[in-house]
């Protein structure tokens, strides 16, 4: 006997009327009873789907209670277990759901994701984060990112549509009435259900005692008056029993009953409010709307027997702006709107005029749909914003008689087609827009821009976006066309900077000859066009402020096509040198991409002196890269605030606008090479010579102090192993450590025509290490033959003698040649006896100075007078007091000795001069 029922009776007739009834029953069918051990719940059978969405449920739950508290370490554990039960149930959806992913877990999907980025935009708040957060936020940032691209296709058609939610609470209730019927055919109920049917003798049926205040008519088990005889206490205990087990099930009930009955009441009052809407459109009514607890101001459309003409489109178009910029208003609310105004304006004929007109403020307001200026455009408003400019400017190419502007005041409009039909004169037949096309073409390459910066250079999206410059410039072509109609020559001007700065970076391989490099200027070649953009912009550019930056992209543009004398000519008349400083931040990020392009094109050419000196401003200061505005560099001595941080991410280059830096390095690198090493040959025993290049020395201090020098493997490394080779005359050694696999592969291969860099750069390694090797071992030889020279650099014999020539002539080498051998005859002259006892007198007399300066400053110690004081004597009064005029002597004699080592050093220059003199007149 089951705990539930031993506490019935102790009567006799009932243990008697219980034992018949085990005897009467059939065998065949099995007997089901309350066991100690079950729990006093109703049973409920779910299916594996139920399972599986109740456990992700669950887990949402929780990321909400952790969103609310931003406790993000728990969010980040709870997100990991919403992946992991989301692939448990992945079979189910499969087979439930036919593949299509859950709504309310794309919904939870989206809800994170919107958290993270706006967490992770309020820099001070990510700042107040504790460390654990702090970490947990970039980890989970980083997961979310990276999971969301999977559901791609669903996060968008949600975010679409992310208020329609009836279909899918008409299937939840309906899977959950099925889920109950279900639960109520397979549980207990059943089985008592086939209990009565088998029984010969009924059980004695007790009623139950249900709560206060539940009128719920529902039972598990029939009324019946014949145990109404039992005692009390028997009843007492019943009812406890009964309520307690009663109440779990009923509560679960209840709550679905709840549940139930609130979506039901939403749903009667969406559809009362569709109701009044339609009765108020019915009406006519002009007035505002209502709706839900987001109280927003939407004006209403037009009734659908108005009579639709310009002027009620036009207060209907400014009842719709008034709301714009206002707190809680729907941005995505009014474009729609705007659309829709368009789509009416269109099926009535209204003319272009209005047409244009709306047009204009369907693209502002989709403008002002991005809050932050800072942020980029999302993709789907940069596609519908790409589509209305393009269309706006079809149709004012379509016609010749819209006249657009900002001098177009509001007043003085004219957009109706019947005031344009009513115009007699058809000269004066016009329409008359207020608006700038060009400044919203210029806010669109803008947009663009920041488009490009926000995506990863590394990615897909990139080069996707990157496809969207083709639209840019179709849009740029077609808005030159409007205004060169126009004739405007300072808005040309601008269209035309914003042209020229989406072709001066681009290689054009047209314009260059491969067979001789001559340049192969054509009217249909990006030089070509560029030379008349800016030759346009340097004529009629009266405020002089778009100038600078033309001549500069026109720079660039030579020198990316190896047009070096043009550029350089044009780079020395402009006089940018002197006046950039003054210049915008823009504008001087411009001025030194410009420098180092030309440094490149130099190098190119073979003018190593001049690529040395137009990179050596950018290479010496340490910071290419912040200069070039191809990233940010950590500063040691301050740190940026975020407002500084921000205002130089905004300046930025574009991915696709990069200089490769470890190609500017190394052809910097190169060059001071090839110039470093014979001056440093020649003046080895000179101790004030000069220093060319400080990071190249830089490099050659770090390779002696290492105590292991082994094989090369980075880019300074080879060139710091090609310059020691160099500077022993080893040439072959300098060329394989320069010019190599792993070189080319990182550096070399990426100039155009790269085997003609590589031919002028062995060249330049071969005079070079000659020149290194006549200086170095002059002093050895008596003669040289020009024909060994020649064959031990490679060179030919004539440009062997054109190098020894210029260097005698330019006196760095003291030597002669001799023709009819073919041969260099060094000099080496000893000096005569007068000049070598001169010598010698100008060594005793340095000797002796620097003695009777060690002797006065001993006598004297640190305090004296000076010369000039001589009324003042050893044991007298000084004027101002004994320690003051002891104080003021020291500093005269200080003074003095000082003027005792600059006639030192005068003497020893002196000396110098003479010993080159004496050279001289030798030779």
């Amino acid at each position: 006997m089951s705990r539930f029922f031993g506490t019935a009776s102790d009567s006799d007739t009932e243990s008697d009327v219980s034992e018949e009834e085990v005897q009467q029953r059939p065998t065949a069918v099995p007997t089901y009873t309350f066991s100690d051990d079950e729990e006093e719940q109703k049973r409920i059978v779910r299916s594996a789907k139920e399972k599986r969405f109740e456990e992700l449920k669950d887990i949402i739950k929780l990321i909400k209670n952790y969103k609310k508290n931003k406790d993000l370490s728990k969010m980040l554990s709870s997100f990991e277990e919403l992946t992991k039960a989301y692939q448990k149930a992945l079979p189910v959806i499969a087979k439930e759901e036919k593949g299509v992913t859950p709504r309310f877990y794309i919904q939870c999907l989206v809800e994170v994701e919107t958290f993270l980025n706006e967490l992770w935009e309020d820099r001070d708040g990510r700042k107040n984060l504790s460390k654990n957060n702090s970490k947990s936020l970039s980890t989970l940032r980083q997961k979310m990112r990276k999971y969301v691209k999977d559901f791609e296709a669903d996060v968008a058609k949600f975010k679409e549509n992310p208020d329609e939610e009836e279909e899918d609470e008409e299937a939840e209730e309906k899977s959950e009435a099925e889920s109950d019927e279900e639960s109520e055919a397979e549980g207990p109920a059943a089985f008592r259900k086939s209990e009565s049917e088998t029984r010969t003798k009924p059980l004695p049926k007790v009623k139950p005692i249900a709560p206060e205040g539940d009128e719920s008519d529902d039972s598990y088990w029939d009324s019946d008056g014949e145990d109404e005889t039992s005692s009390s206490d028997d009843d007492s205990k019943y009812a406890n029993l009964k309520d307690k087990f009663l109440k779990v099930a009923g509560g679960e009930d209840d709550k679905k009953k709840e549940k139930k009955d609130r979506k039901d009441k939403e749903k009667a009052q969406r559809r009362k409010d569709r109701e009044e809407e339609e009765e108020l459109e019915m009406e006519g009514g002009d007035g505002w709307q209502v709706q839900g607890k987001a109280t927003q101001a939407k004006p209403k459309m037009f009734a659908k027997d108005a009579d639709i003409n310009t002027g009620v489109v036009l207060k209907k178009l400014f009842e719709i702006l008034a709301a714009r910029g206002k707190k809680g208003t729907d941005r995505r609310e009014q474009v729609e709107m705007l659309h829709e105004l368009y789509t009416v304006s269109e099926a009535n004929n209204l003319g272009i005029g209005i047409a244009v007109k709306v047009k204009f403020t369907i693209i502002s307001a989709i403008f002002d749909y991005n809050p932050k200026i800072c942020d980029a455009m999302k993709p789907e408003h940069w596609e519908k914003l790409l589509q209305c400019i393009a269309e706006l400017l079809d149709l004012l190419n379509s016609r010749t008689d819209i006249i657009m502007g900002e001098h177009v005041s509001e007043d003085h409009e004219k957009l109706d087609q019947a005031e344009y039909d009513a115009e007699q004169d058809p000269s004066r037949r016009f329409f008359s827009v207020r608006g700038c096309m060009l400044t919203t073409v210029e806010r669109m390459d803008e947009e663009f821009v920041k488009i490009l910066k926000e995506c990863d250079a590394h990615s897909n999206e990139y080069v996707e976006r990157l496809k969207d410059e083709t639209r840019v410039s179709a849009i740029i072509d077609s808005l030159q066309t409007y205004i060169e109609r126009q004739s405007l020559p300072a808005e040309l001007c601008r269209l035309y900077m914003r042209k020229i700065e989406h072709m001066y970076y681009k290689f054009d391989p047209n314009t260059i000859k491969q067979s001789n490099g001559e340049s192969n200027v054509e009217k249909d070649t990006t030089l070509a066009v560029m030379d008349r953009l800016c030759r346009y912009i340097y004529v009629n550019d009266k405020e002089e402020r778009i100038r600078p930056r033309a001549m500069l992209c026109h720079i660039y543009h030579y020198a990316l096509h190896d047009e070096w004398y043009k550029a350089r000519d044009l780079m020395l008349m402009s006089h940018l040198q002197e006046t950039v400083h003054l210049l915008d931040p823009s504008t001087q990020i411009l001025y030194n991409r410009t420098m180092v392009q030309l440094g490149l094109c130099a190098f190119r050419h073979g003018h190593i002196k001049e690529a040395h000196h137009a990179l050596l401003d950018i290479q010496s200061s340490g910071r290419a890269k912040e200069l070039l505005a191809q990233g940010l560099l950590l500063q040691r001595q301050h740190e940026r605030t975020s407002e500084q941080e921000k205002i130089e991410k905004q300046r930025q280059m574009p991915f696709h606008m990069h200089i490769n830096l470890e190609l500017l390095e190394c052809v910097y690198l190169v060059s001071a090479m090839l110039i470093e090493i014979p001056y440093m040959a020649a003046h080895e025993s000179d101790a004030r010579r000069r220093m060319i290049s400080k990071s190249f020395h830089h490099q050659l201090k770090v390779s002696e102090r290492q105590a292991v020098t082994g094989p090369p493997e980075s880019m300074r490394e080879h060139v710091v192993a090609a310059s020691k080779a160099m500077r022993n005359g080893l040439w072959k050694q300098a060329h394989n450590f320069i010019i190599n696999e792993k070189m080319n592969a990182k550096v070399w291969d990426l100039f155009y025509q790269a085997d003609r860099v590589r031919t002028m750069l062995v060249r330049k390694i071969q005079e070079e290490s000659l020149r290194t090797y006549l200086f170095t071992h002059s002093s050895v030889y008596d003669s040289l033959s020009m024909a060994t020279l020649s064959k031990m650099f490679d060179l030919e014999q004539p440009t062997v003698h054109a190098i020894i020539s210029k260097m005698v002539m330019n006196e760095e080498l003291m030597a002669s040649l001799d023709e009819p051998t073919q041969s260099v005859v060094m000099h080496r002259t000893e000096p005569s006896r007068l000049q070598s006892m001169s010598l010698q007198l100008a060594d005793k007399l340095a000797n002796l100075v620097d003695n009777n300066e060690r002797i006065l400053k001993i006598r004297q110690g640190p305090f004296g007078f000076s010369r000039g004081n001589q009324n003042v004597r050893f044991g007298d009064r000084p004027q101002y007091g004994n320690r003051q005029g002891q104080q003021g002597g020291g500093g005269n004699w200080q003074r003095r000795g000082g003027d005792n080592r600059d006639n030192r050093d005068n003497h020893r220059d002196n000396r110098d001069n003479h010993r080159d003199n004496r050279d001289r007149h030798n030779n």
